[in-house]
């Protein structure tokens, strides 16, 4: 580990952009063809993104921003509702609510939350990428400790955001693309940090907010839905124990953070 505190903190965000190929390895070709695995992967995600704004995100941002975080968090979700809503008008000029087998006006449908699940993942990485920075701005150790809770959090949720992608109608490729660009937003946020200092620091908590008030329209608004879909008993069961995991590993890492 390089001894000067900005080469440290470079060297972990990369190392930590790195864990957003987890998913290619996680999710094996085979998964993606099984459509009732990729739904539970996908309830997976849900949980990943509920019990991160909940447990992780908004108590991040009342602490600092107080009942103001609340106006932060619905104007995170209206953000991510506009900007649905202009990925529909963009790909279709109305919006299409049919199967992606029914588009007829695109050879590679793509659902328009998978492309809001990556918007919220340059948001939420570039948090990573300040508070690993803002680690090693205190000591080697602090930034050590940092880089591990963020590699420990982001493992779980990559692997939830590639399995959405591939059921959003992304390829392989694309999904493992797009992941690994959105990771490389951490760098943006470790240069800001070094570069501005403190007015970043006072900024994390309303992006905190907005990405929280992302997170929730997300899950509550696209993924949720998707869910159900399928109506037999046993999926939802399935997809019932699929969320609560994805919550319960977000809550066991508060112990380990």
């Amino acid at each position: 580990m390089p001894n000067d505190p900005i080469s440290s903190a470079l060297l972990a965000v990369g190392v930590v952009s790195l864990i957003s190929l987890v998913g290619v390895f996680a999710v094996p070709a085979w998964v993606a063809q099984r459509r009732f695995i990729l739904v539970a992967l996908v309830g997976v995600a849900v949980g990943a993104l509920l019990g991160d704004a909940f447990i992780h995100l908004i108590p991040e941002a009342l602490a600092d921003l107080g009942d103001g975080a609340a106006l932060w968090i619905l104007g995170g979700m209206g953000v991510f509702f506009l900007l649905e809503k202009f990925l529909h008008w963009h790909h279709h000029h109305t919006p299409h609510q049919g199967e992606r087998a029914e588009c007829d006006d695109c050879e590679h449908h793509i659902e328009p939350y998978g492309k809001l699940v990556v918007i919220s993942d340059v948001l939420h990485n570039a948090i990573d990428g300040a508070i690993i920075a803002a680690g090693f701005l205190v000591s080697p150790e602090a930034g050590i400790a940092t880089t591990i809770a963020v590699i420990l959090h982001e493992i779980p949720q990559e692997i939830g955001d590639f399995a959405v992608l591939l059921h959003a109608g992304f390829s392989r490729t694309q999904a493992l693309y797009f992941n690994f660009a959105s990771a490389l937003s951490a760098f943006i946020g470790a240069l800001l940090v070094f570069v501005i200092g403190i007015s970043v620091d006072r900024a994390i908590p309303v992006i905190s907010a907005l990405a929280a008030g992302g997170f929730i329209y997300i899950a509550a608004a696209d993924l949720v839905p998707e869910l159900h879909r399928s109506s037999r008993a046993v999926d939802a069961l399935v997809q019932l124990i699929a969320v609560s995991v994805g919550v319960a590993v977000m809550f066991a890492l508060t112990a380990l953070e």
